[in-house]
């Protein structure tokens, strides 16, 4: 059976109509399950037993109530990737930035509110490794009241599939992320991906275990997909077939045409696909993009099936789909870069012009530390929302430097060394609320330059401008598009590059920003913005829930 499409009341405890809204109510009971892949078995973390996690299914504007229990041997936290958590951080789910764990016996109950959030978002696990196999989509279908009846502002699909290229380590993943940080090195790479779960007939052992999508010709599918790859982005391609893209993160794109995807570790992607191909069995099929020259990853291609239904001559070889080569930054930036906001009078956009907070933050590799502006970001004790709401000294700084503190040639072939070195520390960015924020995130190639996909929490932001090189204050933001830029909750900062994003800060609470290359974040490449109260009671975060893990 496909867990991916378990009816939605297998996990729905109760719906309650609240004006046009309403409240939906989960239970996540976090628990170790044996699952077989690759000729071997092992015990891994899962919610309700189930790998990739369950879906669930809401609308614009609704509440969300998930239970969370563990009943697991391991500390927990559930993230909701990509929902602005409106003046309640409580629930947002990083590990001591905003709460402490979910203990073993424990539980919590997180309250979602869902506000301008529209199309595929997903939760996962904000602890250690544990993402790699907590996690699952939050598909959020949009209001039936405006253009076609249905919300979309595309033709409506005949069906809508939930993809999830995730990946799979034979060893246990808190055994991989113990010995990375015992040795100092990289952790090792992943054994395999997999589509939904299932690794496909390239990997030993996995002839049955492929993930079939079944379709019909002459139908319209909606494809919600999202990388759940720990450290790696992924190129994404269906044999004979293009597509539409129509959404990424949580908002809607104006359509474009592409014969395959590039997608970022914690990005959503929605896209039409038509079934207009002669009837057979056609292969889906995902592998890495990785730019950096001295980078470990995982070389295999995971592998699904598009199978069309009726009667016809089984093909006596299914040809994989010619993926881009694994370095081909143009082509990943290319994709990226023809992304844009519908912008017009059903989704208006509101980019902000007049910039009242300025920022440039260096992207670093520091020999197995990683920093934003030579600064590696240091757990606390406890949690810096817990710090920040009781006011308690002496947990961190609100001093992260608004640019970095030395001035050089950033995307040098050569960086030298005494450049590499960055200092441990945890610092914050307050913001007054209301103020318009802009953020140049500037790739570096100390020790090795690589690609950064950045993600920041409780709020989506508009991707205003990027180019390669080092950003050059005099010239590059006369070439911002201020018109029609994407809306996004994280963004990939190319290889020996740059990437300029604006957002107003209206969100009071403590949000993390990182690369969403777990094994950076592990090395330190973090930091978090602090959005201050404004004056009127809408516009102040609420309390904590009773049943806050608490670190103290």
């Amino acid at each position: 059976m496909n867990t991916m499409l378990l009816p939605l009341f297998f996990l729905l405890l109760g719906d309650l109509s609240l004006g046009f809204a309403k409240i939906h109510r989960y239970r996540f009971i976090v628990v170790e399950r044996e699952y077989t892949r690759l000729c071997s078995s092992k015990t891994i973390l899962t919610v309700n037993g189930m790998f990739p996690g369950p879906c669930i299914y809401v609308s614009m504007g609704d509440t969300i109530v998930v239970n969370v229990m563990n009943r697991a041997n391991h500390n927990i936290t559930i993230h909701w990737h990509g929902v602005e958590q409106n003046r309640d951080p409580w629930s947002d789910g990083p590990e001591y930035i905003t709460q402490c764990a979910i203990r073993p016996g424990k539980r919590f109950q997180q309250r979602i509110v869902l506000s301008n959030e529209i199309g595929t978002l997903w939760w996962h696990a904000h602890s250690e490794w544990s993402r790699a196999t907590v996690h699952g989509l939050l598909i959020v279908y949009p209001k039936l009241d405006n253009t076609n009846g249905a919300g979309y502002p595309f033709p409506i699909p005949n069906q809508q599939i939930p993809l999830v290229i995730g990946e799979w380590w034979k060893s246990d993943i808190q055994a991989v992320l113990d010995e990375s940080r015992r040795t100092g090195g990289e952790p090792n790479v992943s054994d395999a991906f997999t589509i939904n779960g299932q690794p496909g007939i390239l990997y030993p052992c996995s002839a049955r275990d492929v993930y079939k999508l079944n379709v019909q010709y002459g139908k319209t599918y909606l494809i919600r997909m999202v990388n759940a790859v720990m450290n790696n982005i992924m190129f994404f391609k269906i044999a004979n077939h293009s597509i539409v893209v129509v959404g990424s993160d949580g908002a809607y794109l104006k359509p474009f045409e592409t014969d395959y995807i590039t997608i970022s570790p914690g990005q959503t992607i929605d896209f039409l696909l038509k079934t207009n191909q002669p009837p057979n069995r056609y292969y889906m099929a995902a592998r890495v993009y990785s730019s950096g020259p001295n980078v470990s990853f995982d070389h295999t291609t995971t592998t699904a099936i598009l199978e069309y239904a009726g009667s016809y001559p089984p093909p006596a070889v299914l040809t994989i789909p010619t993926l881009p080569i694994f370095n081909d930054t143009v082509a990943s930036t290319n994709f990226t870069g023809r992304m844009r906001s519908l912008a017009n009078k059903d989704y208006p956009i509101n980019v902000p012009l007049s910039i009242t907070r300025k920022f440039i933050f260096t992207l670093s590799i520091n020999r197995f530390l990683a920093s934003i502006n030579n600064i590696t970001f240091r757990q606390p004790k406890i949690s810096i929302l817990e710090a920040y709401y009781n006011r308690i000294k002496g947990i961190y700084d609100a001093n992260f430097p608004s640019e970095p503190p030395l001035q050089f040639d950033y995307t040098a072939d050569s960086v030298p060394v005494d450049l590499w070195r960055a200092s441990n520390g945890t610092k914050v960015v307050v913001l007054e609320y209301n103020s318009t924020v802009e953020i140049v995130l500037q790739g570096t190639n100390t020790v090795g330059g690589i690609d950064h996909p950045m993600h920041l929490h409780g709020q989506s932001f508009y991707v205003v401008g990027w180019g390669f090189g080092n950003f050059d204050a005099a010239t590059d933001p006369r070439k911002y598009n201020l018109v029609d830029p994407p809306y996004r909750n994280s963004i990939t900062v190319p290889i020996r590059g740059w990437t300029t994003i604006r957002f107003r800060a209206t969100n009071p609470g403590v949000w993390l920003m990182h690369c969403h290359l777990e094994r950076h974040i592990a090395w330190g490449m973090e930091t978090v913005f602090i959005t201050k109260d404004g004056k009127r009671p809408n516009e102040k975060m609420v309390p904590p829930p009773k049943d806050y893990p608490s670190c103290r």
